[in-house]
Formats: C-alpha cells, structure tokens, sequence
C-alpha cells in the first residue's frame, strides 16, 4: 500500500506540467526579489526626490486607545507603499513577458490537409481507353 502511495506520488510530481509549475514559481520568487529591490532602492528614491522628500512608509494616523489607555498609530503610508509596489511589480511582470512573447518565433499556421482535386470527366475517359488499349 505504501509502495503504491509513493508510485502515485512519484507519478504525479514527474508530470510535466507539475515539474513547469514548480519551476515557475522559483523564476518567479527571483524575479519578484529584484523587481522590489528596484523598486525599493531606485524608483521610489526617485519619486520621493522628485515630489519633495515625501515618503509614502512614514504617513500614518495617530490617535489614543480608550481600552489600552495608549497611543495607537494605523500606518497607512505603508499600505500606500505596497500598493504601489504591486503595481509597479505588475507593470514590470508585464513588461517582461511582452517581450518574451515578442523574441519566440512566430510559427507558421500548419498547412491544413485538403482532398485532392476531383478528376475530370475527360481524364477519367482518358484513363479508360489508356487501360482499354494496354488491354
């Protein structure tokens, strides 16, 4: 019963389209990595020296907490930030496969099977008396 357990296991986990999946997701946590760290270290300095200095992570809301008896802050600058990450993540992800979309080689439609044309009647009489005479 084991034995067939890990066979089943072993069958699903080989099978293509599992194999493409996992590796998908491994490109994907590289790429996710690198468009945050441009995100983060480039085009966020960029936008924060271009608006000013403003910085997104640093808006928030404070107010006391009548059942703590404490401040309590709601960081919604940071909100903001990873909003625009995502889309900024998003916009690059679209980008990228665009262009691999645009480097793989179009292939030719195949050439769809058609009938031979149908003979004539002459041909047909033709092949007739040819026979008839080999005859």
């Amino acid at each position: 019963m084991i034995k067939s357990f890990f066979d089943e296991f072993k069958a699903f986990a080989m099978r293509g389209n599992v194999v493409d999946l996992a590796v998908g997701v491994v490109i994907g946590a590289a790429f996710g990595k690198i468009v945050g760290s441009l995100v983060e270290n480039v085009i966020m300095p960029l936008i924060g020296g271009l608006s000013g200095g403003i910085d997104l992570k640093g808006l928030k809301y404070s107010f006391m907490s009548q059942i703590a008896d404490k401040k309590v802050d709601l960081t919604y600058g940071v909100f903001l930030q990873s909003i625009l990450d995502f889309v900024i993540i998003a916009f690059a992800i679209f980008v990228a496969v665009k262009a691999m979309n645009s480097l793989q080689k179009k292939e030719a439609p195949a050439p769809t099977p058609t009938a031979p044309p149908e003979t004539s009647e002459e041909i047909k009489l033709l092949t007739q008396i040819r026979d008839s005479l080999k005859k």
